[in-house]
């Protein structure tokens, strides 16, 4: 039965009725919306609009009702316009007529604002949950692979030699910086609307801070119009998650580009791997390509619900239902994603050998400058030199490193019988040990101050 038909003659259209429902998805709030109601039946003993074992009626109620819906065995009627509406209906079949006073001085508006940050609130904390994991098997895979040597690319040209742990971390400070943001948005989701009613607030002395306690909310909404209206925090989430889907995207695309024969520099597990149906040969990086795809979806999630809020007029519009089928599918692609993400780096195969062997000797040229930084030529002039140098060895079809001493000399008489050791990418790496870089050490210091990261900002 609609909670809102008393001054209708007609029922509405058939499909009207239909385009109308939400219960098709927002049945997920059940928990959110009976834990919200049971917190405001409370709130009507307190304030004196229901007697105390009217409370306990419908506290035992709601009770029951959830416990059908944990179980499965809730049965939705027709007329179950919403979540809301289930369960005023099936509470009013258990419990009788008390069920119509819980929603004395309450609205849907302020109730579905209510559970929807309830529920991302939960599902917040296993997303950051999950990110942990994801960054602890970077961790753990950086540390188990410290020395191996690997091009560092720019522009996928190669660059610089790094170590292999050093580009995997990479990706530590992406998660944590996204761990970091999902903490301050549950920080402002974590506000109760409650109490807003409508859009004007409550007639009947509720008590809004006691229910924000109960529910676990660190404060209140100020303002009863933008208590309903409100769904920056939606908005804030979706836009962290894009980010967060960026970044595995990123991992995805280079993890894709490595496992290739051209790179081989690492081999997919065999978990998240398959087939194909016709080359029995395959083995493809399904998992990654899986998680770089579904950022168009992430993405398109925030455009989405950016774009309806846009233009609403103040307080709460029936626009705002489009706001739960976005958050809810995007919580559940990474809630799988992220899993996802960690087991293929725990079962990542790291070819350390493939990696060092197609170290290229131009990776060093900007050790050869460096080399004559040393021996006090500016660094300008040292860049256009080592470049007059890779054009010779290019010219006759050399390594930098076989270049003469002779040759050298001839671009600048600060070339010595040292220049040869720069050719040495081990001491290329070493020699970058500032905090943040390539060396070794700053690749251990790093793995030290992730862990610590790790063990100390749980919520």
């Amino acid at each position: 039965m609609a909670l809102w038909g008393g001054r209708f003659e007609k029922k509405a259209d058939k499909l009207m009725w239909q385009f109308n429902a939400s219960i098709g998805f927002d049945w997920r709030l059940y928990a959110a919306d009976i834990q919200g109601s049971m917190a405001y039946a409370r709130a009507l003993v307190d304030a004196g609009v229901i007697d105390a074992a009217e409370g306990e009626t419908l506290l035992g109620g709601l009770e029951a009702v959830c416990q059908e819906l944990d179980s499965g065995s809730f049965a939705y009627q027709p007329g179950d316009e919403d979540i809301h509406t289930a369960v005023e209906r099936r509470l009013g079949e258990i419990v009788g007529p008390v069920a119509g006073k819980l929603h004395t001085g309450r609205s849907r508006n302020d109730q579905v604002a209510t559970d929807l940050r309830l529920y991302l609130l939960e599902q917040m904390a296993h997303l950051h949950a999950a990110l942990e994991s994801l960054q602890w098997a970077i961790v753990d895979k950086a540390e188990g692979h410290l020395g191996a040597l690997m091009p560092g690319y720019t522009h996928l040209q190669q660059a610089q030699p790094i170590l292999f742990s050093h580009w995997l971390l990479s990706f530590f400070w992406k998660f944590q910086r996204d761990r970091e943001r999902l903490v301050d948005v549950m920080g402002r989701t974590a506000v109760c609307p409650l109490g807003s009613g409508a859009l004007a607030g409550n007639p009947f002395g509720i008590n809004r801070e006691a229910m924000a306690e109960q529910l676990g909310f660190s404060g209140l909404t100020e303002n009863s119009l933008d208590g309903v209206g409100d769904r920056d925090f939606a908005v804030e989430f979706l836009a962290w998650a894009a980010l967060v889907q960026v970044h595995l995207s990123n991992l995805a695309e280079d993890l894709i580009i490595w496992a290739s024969r051209e790179f081989g520099f690492v081999q997919i597990g065999e978990e998240y791997s398959t087939g194909s149906s016709i080359m029995p040969q395959k083995r493809n990086p399904d998992s990654l390509e899986l998680i770089r795809g579904k950022s168009g979806r992430v993405v398109g999630r925030l455009t989405g619900l950016l774009t309806t809020l846009k233009g609403l007029p103040s307080a709460y519009n029936k626009d705002l239902q489009e706001d739960k089928e976005g958050v809810f599918d995007v919580v559940d692609t990474l809630a799988m994603e992220l899993p996802i993400a960690a087991g293929v780096i725990q079962t990542l195969q790291v070819n350390e050998a493939r990696m060092a062997a197609v170290l290229d000797g131009a990776l060093l040229a900007t050790d050869l400058a460096d080399y004559l930084v040393h021996k006090g030529v500016p660094f300008r002039e040292c860049h256009g030199l080592v470049g007059a140098a890779v054009r010779l060895a290019e010219a006759r079809g050399v390594e930098l490193k076989d270049l003469a001493l002779n040759d050298y000399q001839a671009l600048h008489p600060a070339f010595a019988d040292d220049v040869s050791d720069v050719f040495d990418a081990h001491r290329s790496v070493k020699a970058r040990n500032s905090v943040g870089g390539t060396a070794p050490q700053a690749v251990r210091q790093q793995i030290e101050r992730a862990k610590a990261l790790l063990d100390h900002q749980n919520l």
